[in-house]
């Protein structure tokens, strides 16, 4: 697992932590790269940032998300710190996955153009309506794409903030808009473009705006 960490100031401990996961083959380094940590600095936002990059291989099993949570997650609870987990395309299903099983140690979850499982689970919801008309059934013990889908369901109503950063012309909109049509509107952000890194840019400066600003806690 790879871990690149941005500490809002050096030697403190900031109130709030952001935890990213990657989209499927990109890196830790690849958040630094593409000006994430610096759309923090510009702002002067006090939150620490981790980024963290599991290996693909075990990208359908737990292991990742264990490794999360005793590495990063729980330590930075035992100081006090605010979680806020959060990924992109396939590190957003995994940051899914991790809230369906742990979302009372999270302080909000921030998906852009997240992985919602394969076409056979969103097609099957979009035949039932919707998922105020869906209805999951029992849940294999390794069916983790209705879980996660079951926790949707469950949490889209509930305390935990969830910011869905979408771009329009995304090759998997049409899933994305499943998801959409769940939540609150103010709880999602669409802007143009597709599945890359320069929306993905975009919409974290959007979520930093809208959620961290000293104007957006008013």
């Amino acid at each position: 697992m790879q871990v690149l960490r941005a500490a809002a100031a050096a030697g403190t401990v900031a109130p709030v932590s952001i935890v990213m996961l990657p989209a499927a083959y990109a890196a830790a380094a690849d958040f630094e790269r593409e000006g994430f940590a610096a759309a923090v600095r510009v702002r002067r936002l006090g939150l620490d940032l981790a980024f963290v990059a599991p290996e693909l291989r075990h990208a359908t099993d737990r292991a990742p998300l264990e490794q999360l949570r005793d590495a990063i997650i729980v330590p930075a609870r035992a100081q006090g710190v605010a979680v806020w987990l959060g990924g992109i395309s396939l590190g957003g299903y995994l940051a899914l996955c991790y809230a369906a099983q742990h979302a009372d140690e999270l302080a909000g979850l921030c998906l852009f153009a997240p992985y919602l499982g394969s076409h056979l689970i969103t097609a099957e919801i979009e035949r039932a309506g919707g998922l105020d008309a869906w209805r999951p059934g029992e849940t294999a013990a390794d069916d983790e794409e209705r879980r996660v889908w079951s926790y949707i369901a469950r949490a889209r109503r509930g305390p935990l903030p969830i910011h869905l950063g979408l771009g329009r012309e995304d090759r998997f909109a049409r899933r994305h808009r499943l998801l959409a049509a769940a939540l609150a509107g103010r709880s999602v952000d669409t802007v143009s473009g597709g599945h890359d890194w320069p929306t993905w840019h975009r919409l974290w400066e959007n979520f930093l705006d809208a959620r961290f600003l000293p104007a957006a806690g008013a």
